[in-house]
Order: C-alpha cells, then structure tokens, then sequence
C-alpha cells in the first residue's frame, strides 16, 4: 500500500476519533452520477458539446453533523453540516460545435474532429452545507421528508490528461490546427498529455429526502471551477488566441445515499 494512502488512512481516522470526543455525529455516503468537463474542446455553450463531453463519476463522502448528539439548539447546529470528499470522474472529449460542422469536408474540420483526449481527476476536498429551509433535527426526525440546501467549499485535484489526433502525430501542421501548435503557458505547444495537481472552489445545491430513520438519499448539481486550464490537456495561448479566456470547469449530477453513524 503507498505511503501516502497510510497517512491518509491514519488522518482520516485521527479526524472521526475527535469528532467522536467532542460528542458531534458522523455520517458515511456515496454518490455517483455524470459529469461534464467544459473546457477548450468544442465550442463553449453548445448543447452538441456539453452532451458529447460527458462522463463518469464517483466518490465517498463523510459528514460532521453538529445537530444530532447535540440537544443545545442553535441556528448553526440546526442548519450547518461539514462534508468532506474523496472522488474520482473520467471524461472523453472531443470538438463538437459549428467549427466542426462548418465545411465538414475541409481540413480545419477534419483535424478538429480528429482530435480526441480523456481527463481523469482524483479530488479531496471538503464544503459546508446550509440546509434554509428546514432544521436538522426536525429533518432527522420525519422520515419521507426534503432538505433542499447550497454548499460552497474547496478540493485539489489531480488530473492525468491524455490528447491525440486519429490522423496520427498531433504535433504536424498537416494533423492539427496552428492555434494548437503554438506554445503556451510554458508548454511547446496549446496541447499537453501531463499530469499535474490544480485547485478547486466548488458550489452545489441540491435536496436530501429522509429515506429511513438512520439513512438518507440525496441529489446534488456541483460546480468545480479550477485553477488550471490544463485539466483537459488543451490550452491555446491566451495572448493570441482571445477566446480562450477561462479556466477548465466542471458539473457533477450526484446521486447519493447516506447513513447515520452511531457511537
């Protein structure tokens, strides 16, 4: 087992035996559901792109709940959970769009619809909820209940970007367009197979409905805005090349199930 998965391990179990001390309740859960990365494959708002560049993700989730062992009400027990992440989501990509459809026999078209990558990203991280509408103890409580709430929170990410063309070596002129080939961000070129590490601020709304007494489901729409805009191993120079203004970011549809933890 690798070294750093022992100390992540001992962490874990060092934060759950001091939340156990302090009298807060845990919970455990996992979710999984797809995921679009919006990045510079396609083109931005395009139904054709958003649809095609989707994937697969999953992760574990584990929360301090303030509000269950503790009988002292206030508005931040009653409202506030921590949760904390470990995921991971693949996604394949290609160009989809008018630039792509626009002479479809021309080489431009050609060499876009050509090209292809995948992203996979392991993420760790943790956001607070706030659940406005309904206490926690009286969600608890009232089994066939909703909970809608919002989190914002953070993660940092690894990602492993592979980028290729089917014509054949993506660094010929004849293979893949020049905005492509010019360096960038202190790359040889627009487009790098890497690995790297990137952060993350991430914003979610979503519903927890009261399954059984010590279980929930929930649904989840979360954004991931990174700090990287080599998540999908495209980026052409942002001096030149004007329209590539933002950073890679992506949006997780979660399902989830969730179970009370009892000391």
């Amino acid at each position: 087992m690798p070294k750093h998965l022992f100390i992540t391990l001992f962490a874990l179990l060092g934060i759950s035996t001091a939340v156990s001390a302090q009298g807060l309740a845990q919970e455990i859960g996992i979710y999984a559901g797809p995921v679009t990365l919006q990045s510079d494959f396609g083109e931005r708002n395009n139904f054709d792109n958003n649809v095609g560049n989707t994937g697969f993700g999953i992760g574990i989730m584990h929360f301090i709940n303030f509000s269950a062992n503790n009988n002292r009400e206030n508005f931040f027990t009653e409202h506030f959970k921590v949760r904390s992440d470990l995921s991971y989501s693949r996604t394949t990509l290609k160009h989809h769009g008018k630039w792509v459809d626009y002479k479809p026999n021309g080489l431009f078209a050609t060499q876009l619809r050509n090209m292809h990558a995948s992203s996979s990203i392991v993420s760790l991280g943790a956001q607070m909820e706030f659940s406005p509408f309904m206490k926690i103890h009286d969600f608890e409580n009232t089994v066939g209940s909703f909970s809608p709430y919002g989190a914002v929170g953070f993660q940092v990410s690894y990602y492993s970007a592979k980028v290729g063309s089917h014509l054949g070596d993506i660094t010929l002129p004849a293979n893949t367009p020049g905005k492509y080939l010019t360096p960038s961000d202190g790359r040889a070129h627009g487009f790098s197979t890497e690995t790297g590490v990137a952060l993350a601020a991430t914003a979610a709304v979503g519903v927890h409905y009261k399954l059984t007494e010590m279980s929930d489901l929930m649904f989840e729409t979360r954004f991931h805005m990174y700090s990287s805009d080599w998540i999908d191993g495209l980026n052409p120079n942002k001096d030149i090349y004007k329209e590539n203004k933002s950073n890679d970011w992506q949006v997780w549809f979660n399902f989830g199930y969730i179970y009370y933890l009892e000391f």
